[in-house]
């Protein structure tokens, strides 16, 4: 998976925007009340869609399912200015219904097609711990996850594409668990 340095570098700010909107200052949870405040501010939050797009994208934190990681994979590949708009990447990403007036809000705007790409990207990013760790890896560490992928996919042979994504799933939960400290489960 190559990633674009565009994606790259909002990868880590996505990432740090959810991080401070997880906890308060004594350290209680409060991701779901942070968030449902910020989708309340998407109104004044608009004006910011091309300067800080990941401050905007939070409002979609949980709002998507992927149907194809493909398509994903090549969407985060692209820079900027090449990104494809929503309506070519919309087919492949499932808008949860409670997301679904925010989208439509977004879409009103100039660049709102953009966005939504974005937004999608980020998410997509965020819920994929191995992207997350291979964002800190170097070369080395990349040829060694391309190996273990082409190993995983003679594992996987015979399965459908959802039984496929189930186990990619479970693997990427087991490594993220295991690399917050968890060991890992047999």
């Amino acid at each position: 998976m190559s990633i674009s340095p565009f994606f790259q570098h909002l990868r880590s700010a996505y990432e740090a925007e959810i991080d401070d909107l997880a906890s308060d200052s004594e350290g209680k949870h409060m991701l779901p009340k942070k968030l449902a405040e910020r989708r309340k501010e998407l109104g004044f939050l608009l004006s910011m869609l091309e300067l800080s797009p990941e401050m905007v994208a939070v409002v979609f934190h949980q709002s998507f399912r992927f149907k194809s990681t493909t398509a994903m994979n090549h969407l985060i590949s692209h820079e900027s200015e090449d990104l494809p708009d929503w309506d070519s990447v919309s087919d492949t990403v499932e808008v949860l219904p409670a997301a679904r007036p925010l989208v439509s809000q977004v879409l009103q705007q100039p660049a709102g097609a953009w966005f939504m790409s974005v937004a999608a990207a980020l998410e997509y990013m965020y819920g994929r711990p191995d992207s997350r760790a291979a964002a800190h890896s170097d070369e080395d560490d990349e040829d060694r996850e391309d190996a273990d992928d082409d190993t995983r996919e003679g594992e996987d042979e015979g399965l459908d594409e959802d039984e496929r994504a189930a186990r990619v799933s479970e693997k990427e939960g087991a490594a993220w668990m295991v690399e917050q400290g968890f060991d890992h489960k047999d």
